[in-house]
């Protein structure tokens, strides 16, 4: 499976881990950021193009992660087409 993965500064830790242990267990992963640990950063301008990719079909599911998981899913499901699973 094709899984598009991405964060803001609050989920970096974890897209981290997620981004190993998927491909460990044999998934191809498209990292779409954040790709190094920024404070200043925020999750929009990570989601939103691992989003459209899904809605695109360039990536079978996505994760969206940031501090508290909210945020970070309300702007992947605005994208028209990226609807969860």
């Amino acid at each position: 499976m094709r899984v598009g993965i991405a964060c803001d500064h609050g989920g970096f830790e974890l897209k981290e881990y997620l981004c190993a242990a998927l491909r460990n267990s044999g998934h191809e992963v498209v990292d779409f950021g954040a790709r190094e640990l920024a404070a200043g950063d925020d999750y929009p301008d990570f989601v939103i193009p691992m989003a459209r990719a899904v809605a695109r079909g360039e990536v079978n599911r996505g994760l969206a992660i940031c501090d508290s998981g909210v945020g970070a899913c309300i702007t992947a499901n605005k994208v028209p087409g990226c609807a969860p699973h």
